[in-house]
Parts: structure tokens; C-alpha cells; sequence
């Protein structure tokens, strides 16, 4: 009894006394914050997506070239993940990830007035700065407040923040883009970016974990970065492929919808909406798994069944089928995806989570911003359908060779 009065003394919550885990009574507060950041994110970056063939006609641009806009996010992001996870293992989480959600807000107005192709670029560019940022701060932040026996469950909803805006950007262009244009739409996460630096502001402590951790100096951290160049290394070409698997599935579907389906804008989004919600239903699901099957056993049976998929997502004779494989590739691609942030929490050190794996994240995702270019040249050669088919047949086997390749501390004790 005295320990848990003391438990709530210090603004902890007793979940496990054989565990001796004390989890913030913030963690909720800390797992919406993250979970909405990782989301307005994915919006911004999934309403390009849907918008790419309005812009291309503003723009007087071909397929191919205003797919850059997309290459050009993917391409900065790693500086985003280096900037920020610097300042979130020097300085603390909470500050690094105020400042990340409002600049997205400035982002938003950037795009939505955005004069000519060029500023377009410039404004993606910085975009991928602000995208890059966000995963690493918000993730250790988030999973250093978690339970550690839910660590996967809270992880696959962390993570599905990103298929929860890939929906909530395909019912805001189902709904909007015919009636205001593409522009208008990027101004929707004005307001709620700016209101989650507040709910920050004012909800959510600083990592407890972080405290415990934080290096004295900036020698003291560049070293201790620098003696992990090697667990660096292998995060970043498992990022790599699972960049591949996820962006290879996703970034050049609407697209393919349109091109080889002939579906209208709507149809377009309400198809990808159903997907995001098979990836939202397969993050949580599969990360909650992880917790007893273990993270790396998890990710390999999710990319095997994503490898049956194929034939009906890619090649689908009809559009009930289509619709079928289009929700369960995602279910197991972002279902492997929402083991991540637990595992990479667990694989990296107190004193670099923040760094190292968003870093490795977000350069993997510098390597892999060329899936979408590729794509797009290879089906003006032959079909979309091909395109895809052999694009997701190829990184799903590379992804699940990388993930048994690595180390696994399911269950660590962080701190």
C-alpha cells in the first residue's frame, strides 16, 4: 500500500508491482499527442497523393515530374529526423516536438498558396524537414511513457496514425476536392497542429526516461551517438525495405486506380480510404501480437501473407476483389509497420532513442523516395499492374530478411 501512495506521490501510476513499472499518469495524454502529430503528418503527405494529377494539370507537369513532389519530402526527411533527435536527446522531447507541429502549421499555409511548380518543390522540401522530424521525438517520447507489456499494442496505434490520416485525407478529397480544388484542403490541419502544441504546452510532462539519460554535454552526446554506428547501419537498410514495402504499396495507388481503372476522384478515395482502415485494423492487431510473439517474428509473418496478397491486389478481375486485396495489403503492410516503434524503442539505447532511430528512419527514407519515381517510369513501359506486382514482390522478401537479421529486446526496461 505504501508503494503505490508513493507511486502516486511522484504523478506515477502503479501497473505491475512484480514488474516494479512506474508509468506516468501522462501516458495517455503523451500516446493522443503522438498519435495526432504522426497523423496530420500523414495527411499533408497522402492529400499530395490524391491531389498529384490536379497538380500536374495547374502545374503543366507530366506524371513523372510532379512525382518528385513527392521524392522531394522523402528526401529531406532525414534532416528532419538528424535536427530533431538531436534536440530531443539533448534537450528533452516535449520542446523538439512543440516546435516540429508548428511549423507543420506554417507548412500547410505554405502548399495550399504555393505560386508555381518550383515553389511547390521548395515547399515539400521543407515539408520532409518538418515530416522527418516528428516520428523520432513523438515515438520516444510516447513509448518511454508506455507499459511495457502493452509497448506493442500502443505501438501499432502510434504508428497507425499514419494510415488514420491516409483516411482521414481520402474522406477530405472525397468530400471536398470537387466542390474547393485541391489548395484549400492543405489548410484543414491548421488549427488542430496548433492546438496539440498547446495540449503539449500545458498535458504532457517531460520523459522521465529522458531525465534519467540525457547527456551533460554536446561531446558527451556525439559520442555516445557515434559508438552505435554499427546498430545505425542495420536500422537503416531495414528502414530501407520496410520504406519500400510501405511507399511501394501506397504512395502510386490512387494512380494506378486511375490509370488502369479509370475511377473517378472519388472512387479513387474511397477505395484507399477502406485500405487505411485495413492498416489501421493490421498495425494495432499485429503490434498487439508482437507483445507475445515477439517483434521480429511478427514483422516476417506479416510480409508473408502481404507476398499471398499480390495476385488479388495488384491483378483483381473485378472491383469487389480489388477493393478485398486493397484492404488486406495494407492490413499486413502496416500491420509489420506497427511493431516499429516498439522494436526500434527497444533495440536503441536510452541515451540516442530519439536520434538514432528516426535518423535510420528517415535516411532509409531518402534511399527509398525513389520507389515512387520507378514505379511511374517502369508502368509507362509496361502496366501499373506489373509495376507494383514486381516492386512489392521484391521488397517484401528483402524486408523480411532484414528483420531476422536483427536483434530483439522485446520486454527492455528502459531507464
Amino acid at each position: 500500500m505504501s508503494g503505490n501512495i508513493a507511486f502516486w506521490k511522484k504523478g506515477l501510476q502503479p501497473v505491475n508491482a512484480d514488474l516494479d513499472e512506474e508509468v506516468p499518469s501522462d501516458h495517455r495524454i503523451a500516446m493522443a499527442v503522438g498519435f495526432c502529430g504522426w497523423l496530420l503528418d500523414s495527411f499533408d503527405f497522402f492529400l499530395v497523393t490524391f491531389c498529384l494529377t490536379a497538380m500536374a494539370r495547374d502545374f503543366h507537369k507530366t506524371d513523372v515530374n510532379i512525382a518528385l513532389v513527392i521524392t522531394m519530402t522523402l528526401a529531406f526527411r532525414p534532416v528532419g529526423g538528424f535536427v530533431f533527435g538531436l534536440l530531443a536527446d539533448r534537450y528533452g522531447r516535449r520542446g523538439p516536438l512543440m516546435i516540429n507541429i508548428g511549423c507543420f502549421a506554417i507548412a500547410e499555409v505554405f502548399t495550399a498558396f504555393a505560386p508555381s511548380y518550383a515553389a511547390l518543390l521548395i515547399v515539400r522540401a521543407f515539408f520532409g524537414l518538418i515530416m522527418g522530424g516528428q516520428w523520432g521525438v513523438g515515438t520516444s517520447l510516447v513509448m518511454e511513457k508506455a507499459p511495457i507489456g502493452k509497448r506493442g499494442l500502443l505501438s501499432g496505434l502510434l504508428q497507425e496514425g499514419y494510415a488514420a490520416g491516409n483516411v482521414l485525407a481520402a474522406i477530405s478529397f472525397f468530400f471536398l476536392f470537387g466542390r474547393v480544388g485541391w489548395r484549400p484542403l492543405f489548410l484543414l490541419g491548421c488549427l488542430p497542429a496548433v492546438s496539440l502544441v498547446v495540449v503539449i504546452y500545458f498535458r504532457v510532462e517531460e520523459s522521465a526516461v529522458w531525465e534519467r539519460s540525457k547527456s551533460q554535454n554536446w561531446g558527451e552526446q556525439v559520442r555516445e551517438i557515434l559508438s552505435h554506428w554499427k546498430l545505425f547501419a542495420y536500422l537503416l537498410l531495414f528502414m530501407t525495405m520496410m520504406l519500400f514495402a510501405s511507399h511501394g504499396t501506397q504512395d502510386m495507388y490512387p494512380t494506378f486506380l486511375q490509370r488502369e481503372w479509370h475511377f473517378s476522384p472519388e472512387r479513387r478515395a474511397a477505395i484507399t480510404a477502406v485500405s487505411g482502415i485495413g492498416a489501421i485494423i493490421g498495425g494495432i492487431a499485429i503490434g498487439h501480437l508482437s507483445d507475445t510473439w515477439g517483434r521480429r517474428r511478427a514483422i516476417i509473418t506479416a510480409f508473408i501473407a502481404a507476398l499471398v496478397v499480390i495476385p488479388l491486389w495488384a491483378f483483381a478481375p473485378n472491383q469487389a476483389l480489388l477493393i478485398s486485396g486493397a484492404f488486406l495489403m495494407q492490413f499486413m503492410v502496416q500491420g509489420a509497420w506497427g511493431v516499429i516503434p516498439a522494436h526500434l524503442s527497444e533495440v536503441s539505447p536510452d541515451s540516442v532513442r530519439a536520434f538514432l532511430p528516426g535518423f535510420a528512419y528517415q535516411s532509409a527514407g531518402l534511399l527509398a523516395s525513389s520507389v515512387v519515381y520507378i514505379e511511374a517510369v517502369y508502368a509507362q513501359k509496361t502496366s501499373y499492374e506489373k509495376a507494383m506486382a514486381l516492386t512489392a514482390t521484391s521488397v517484401f522478401i528483402l524486408a523480411a530478411i532484414m528483420a531476422g537479421l536483427g536483434r530483439e529486446r522485446l520486454g527492455k526496461t528502459f531507464g
